[in-house]
């Protein structure tokens, strides 16, 4: 069952990109007591990804950081090395990098998406969240395209609270 508005985000462990390489983030510390905006990707790298849904939240981070929001953080499930190289050539150090490299955040979501016919196997759907300590307040879920999930729409959806 996909998360709704009014749940709290599961505690989950996931990887990270630190100063020495991969390391542990705990999705419940993550959320605590911060406004977060988490958008997640069917992969990093991929084109939809890389041309349209980071590249939104890229050229608006500075509008959302000014309606109150603490962190923005993008989600994948791909390892942390790889989160790190498409970080950099996106240009996204304002955002923290969330690898769910087994989907174990991406299932505890309800977020899973078989890519198995792409040989991708398990990803998770492209998706955009605020949750304001913890507690889901929104969710954009994109069956094709990036609308619901867009930078711009979570941008219009803070600037209404």
């Amino acid at each position: 069952m996909t998360i709704s508005v009014g749940e709290k985000i599961p505690d989950i462990t996931i990887k990270t990109n630190g100063p020495e390489g991969p390391q542990d983030i705990s999705t419940g510390e993550l959320f605590a007591d911060k406004r977060v905006v988490l958008f997640a990707v069917p992969g990093a790298f991929t084109p939809g990804c890389s041309n349209t849904h980071m590249p939104g939240f890229v050229v608006n981070a500075d509008k959302i950081f000014e309606k109150g929001v603490d962190t923005i953080a993008c989600m994948a499930v791909n390892d942390a090395f790889v989160l790190d190289a498409w970080q950099k050539n996106q240009n996204a150090q304002a955002f923290t990098m969330l690898a769910d490299g087994n989907a174990e955040f991406t299932k505890a979501l309800g977020l899973e998406l078989d890519a198995s016919g792409a040989g991708m196997g398990t990803r998770c759907k492209r998706f955009a969240l605020i949750a304001d300590d913890g507690v889901v307040n929104y969710i954009g879920v994109d069956s094709k395209g990036v609308k619901d999930s867009s930078a711009e729409t979570v941008l219009e959806l803070l600037s209404r609270t």
